[in-house]
């Protein structure tokens, strides 16, 4: 069970840290209620097990291919989240003039693996994890799958309870109160962004 333990902590110690994606998940949930924050939470929790699998089975591999493109990737990640804090506020008035129905699924789920997949580095995160353990993590299947099922678990978790602080803002907290904090939600992203291209 300890490959199980050290997947739990590897998946809270890649998801709890606040970042752009958490607030997006956050302010979508404020915004839409619970069901579409939680299936973007999945998308991102979707990721974090397919860089899991990776780490574990060809970690070395992949790293070595991504670190050559590290600065593209970084100015995309950048610009993406820049854009998308930017649209967040900008849209504000039009979604205020007409109630807009709540986003498919399968749309939102997709949009969240495309904004998660974008950190590359969460690869990185889990093979250092992985090597720093040295002979305490054993590489059998069994272990594997069971560091892998932590990592999601964790990230899954962690994403629903974003979540539910969202649809929790949403149902408690005046229409003016929620729209500054989703102006300052997605203002935080556009920062975010600009973190990443600096």
């Amino acid at each position: 069970m300890n490959a199980l333990v050290d997947g739990l902590i590897a998946g809270y110690g890649v998801a709890v840290p606040i970042g752009a994606v958490s607030v997006l998940i956050v302010n979508l949930a404020i915004e839409k209620g619970f069901r579409p924050g939680f299936i973007a939470g999945a998308g991102t929790a979707f990721v974090d097990f397919c860089c899991a699998v990776i780490s574990v089975f060809a970690g070395a591999a992949v790293v070595g291919i991504l670190l050559p493109y590290e600065t593209p990737l970084k100015w995309a990640s950048g610009g993406v989240l820049i854009a998308m804090g930017v649209y967040g506020v900008l849209s504000l008035r039009r979604k205020a003039k007409t109630e807009e129905a709540a986003p498919k699924d399968g749309k939102v789920f997709l949009q969240f693996v495309a904004i998660t997949i974008l950190n590359p580095f969460t690869v990185v995160y889990f093979l250092a994890l992985i090597m720093g353990n040295g002979g305490v993590f054993s590489y059998t299947l069994t272990d594997c799958i069971l560091f892998v099922a932590g990592v999601t678990l964790a990230s899954l978790s962690w994403q629903t309870f974003l979540a539910i602080i969202g649809a929790g803002a949403r149902k408690h907290l005046s229409k003016r109160f929620m729209i500054a904090s989703v102006v300052i939600g997605n203002l935080l992203v556009v920062a975010l962004g600009i973190n990443v291209l600096l």
